[in-house]
C-alpha cells in the first residue's frame, strides 16, 4: 500500500540521521562516491549504503549515478536538488550550535568561501577583502574565480558562501537570491600609444588588430558578439579567448592587441594610464553585477560583513545604489 505524504514525512523525521545528510551533501558536492568517501573518512561501500538508506527513507532517487562507472555521479535529481538546500541548512545550524556551545573546543577555524567572476573580482574584491581582514583577522578566506555557471553551481551546492557575479537563466537561479551592486558596460582597451588611441577610428578598424575576448558561453562574450553584429560585423575566429584578466592585461600592455572587456576588469589600469579606453560608444552593453547567496543559508555575521563591504566597494566606484533584482537579462 502506497504511503500518504504525511506518512512519508513522519518516516523522514523518524529515520533520517545526520550521517545520512552528511553523506548526501558530500556526494552532491564531490560528484564522486570515492572522493566523498575520502572526505568523510569512510569506505566507498559505506557511503553508497548510507545514500541508499536515505533514498529508501525519502522514497525516491536523489542522485543520478554515472553510466560510465559506479563511482561517478552525474548530478542530482529534482528531489535531490530540493533536499540539498535543506540539508545544507541543517548542517550549518548544527555547526553553528556546536560553535556557540563550545567555541574554543577543537580550535574550529571560521572560514569564508567567496566566488567571483574574473571580470568583476579586480574592481570589487581587493578593498573589501582588506577591510574584512581588519575586522576579522583570524578568519580563513578562500577566493575562487570562474565562469558564472560554475560559481552558481558551487554556491547552490554549499561549496561557496557568496558569489559576486551575474544573474543567469531562471533554471539556474533556484534557491539563490540576487542583490544588484552595479552595472558595467563593455570597453575597448589598448596600451598607451596604440595606433587606434592616437586618433578616432570606426569600430571596424578594431578588427584589423589582434583581439582579446572572453570565452564562449560568458556574458561578456555574448555582449561582444551582439555589439559587433548590430553593426554588421563579426568577431574574427582567431580572436584570443581567455577568462584570465591578468593574461589579457599583460598581453595588451606589450602588443597592439585590443581587449574587449567589462569596465570593472580594466578600471584600475585605465585610471592610472597603463591602458587607454578607445572612444567607441558602447551604450547598451551594460550588464548587472551583483551579490548572490543561498536563500535558505543560515544567517552568518561574517557573510553579512563581507556583503556590506562589497556594497561599499561598489558605491565607492560611483556605481548604482544597491537594490534587489529578480529578473535576469541574459544567460551565460
Amino acid at each position: 500500500m502506497k504511503k500518504s505524504p504525511a506518512e512519508l514525512r513522519q518516516d523522514f523525521v523518524r529515520n533520517v540521521q545526520l550521517r545520512h545528510l552528511r553523506a548526501f551533501v558530500a556526494v552532491a558536492q564531490e560528484r564522486h562516491l570515492a572522493r566523498a568517501a575520502e572526505r568523510l573518512a569512510l569506505s566507498q561501500p559505506a557511503v553508497s549504503k548510507t545514500l541508499s538508506e536515505l533514498e529508501a527513507v525519502v522514497g525516491t532517487r536523489l542522485v543520478e549515478r554515472s553510466q560510465a562507472g559506479r563511482r561517478g555521479v552525474q548530478g542530482l535529481t529534482p528531489a535531490g536538488e530540493q533536499l540539498l538546500a535543506h540539508a545544507l541548512r541543517v548542517l550549518e545550524a548544527m555547526d553553528a550550535s556546536a560553535q556557540a556551545v563550545a567555541p574554543a573546543a577543537g580550535g574550529r577555524i571560521e572560514r569564508l568561501r567567496i566566488g567571483a567572476l574574473p571580470s568583476v573580482a579586480p574592481a570589487l574584491l581587493p578593498v573589501a577583502l582588506a577591510r574584512l581582514r581588519e575586522g576579522w583577522p583570524a578568519v580563513q578566506i578562500l577566493v575562487k574565480s570562474a565562469a558564472n555557471a560554475v560559481l552558481l553551481d558551487e554556491l547552490r551546492a554549499g561549496e561557496l558562501d557568496l558569489v559576486v557575479g551575474r544573474m543567469s537563466d531562471p533554471r539556474l537561479m533556484g534557491g539563490l537570491s540576487f542583490e544588484l551592486l552595479h552595472t558595467e558596460p563593455l570597453v575597448f582597451a589598448v596600451r598607451a600609444g596604440h595606433p587606434l588611441a592616437l586618433k578616432p577610428a570606426p569600430v571596424q578598424a578594431v578588427l584589423d588588430y589582434p583581439l582579446v575576448v572572453y570565452g564562449e558561453g560568458t556574458i561578456p562574450r555574448h555582449n561582444t558578439e551582439s555589439f559587433l553584429s548590430a553593426r554588421g560585423l563579426a568577431l574574427p575566429r582567431n580572436a584570443l579567448q581567455t577568462l584570465d584578466v591578468a593574461v589579457a592585461r599583460a598581453l595588451v600592455g606589450v602588443s597592439d592587441a585590443v581587449w574587449i572587456t567589462p569596465l570593472g576588469a580594466a578600471r584600475s589600469e585605465l585610471a592610472d594610464g597603463r591602458l587607454v579606453r578607445l572612444p567607441i560608444e558602447t551604450t547598451g552593453t551594460e550588464e548587472p553585477v551583483g551579490l548572490l547567496q543561498r536563500s535558505e543559508a543560515e544567517p552568518s555575521p561574517l557573510r553579512a560583513a563581507m556583503a556590506g563591504l562589497l556594497r561599499e566597494a561598489a558605491k565607492a566606484q560611483g556605481a548604482l545604489p544597491a537594490r534587489k533584482g529578480t529578473t535576469p537579462r541574459t544567460t551565460g
